[in-house]
C-alpha cells in the first residue's frame, strides 16, 4: 500500500521574506552609485596614480623588494584604466579598485613589518 502526499505550494508576494544581507545591501549602495561611475573612474586613478604607482618604486630602491613588484602593481593600473574606459559596471569598478589597494596595503605590510 502505497501512501503519497501532494502538498501543493504556493508563493504569494506577501508572504515572501526577504533575507537582506551585508553583500546584498552592499550591492544596493553600489547600484545607486551608477549615475557617477565617471566620478568613481577619475577617483581611482588619481589615488591609483599618486597613492600606488610609487609603491613597488619605494619597496624595490629601499627596502630590497624583489622587481615583480612592478609588474603587479602596472597590471593593476592599466586594468583599472582598461575597465573604466570600456564601460564596465560600478561593481566591476569598485571591486577592482578595492582589489587594488588590498594588494597594495598587502605589500607594504609584508615588506615594512
Amino acid at each position: 500500500m502505497e501512501i503519497t502526499i501532494q502538498h501543493q505550494a504556493q508563493w504569494s508576494s506577501h508572504r515572501r521574506i526577504a533575507h537582506s544581507s551585508l553583500l546584498n545591501t552592499w550591492l544596493a549602495r553600489l547600484d545607486k552609485q551608477q549615475d557617477s561611475k565617471t566620478l568613481w573612474y577619475i577617483v581611482s586613478m588619481i589615488a591609483q596614480g599618486v597613492l600606488f604607482l610609487p609603491v613597488p618604486a619605494v619597496l624595490i630602491y629601499y627596502f630590497n623588494a624583489p622587481l615583480f613588484l612592478l609588474p603587479i602593481t602596472l597590471i593593476l593600473f592599466f586594468g583599472n584604466i582598461i575597465g573604466g574606459m570600456s564601460g564596465a559596471g560600478i561593481r566591476f569598478l569598485v571591486l577592482l579598485f578595492l582589489t587594488s589597494v588590498l594588494v597594495h596595503i598587502t605589500m607594504l605590510s609584508i615588506y615594512l613589518l
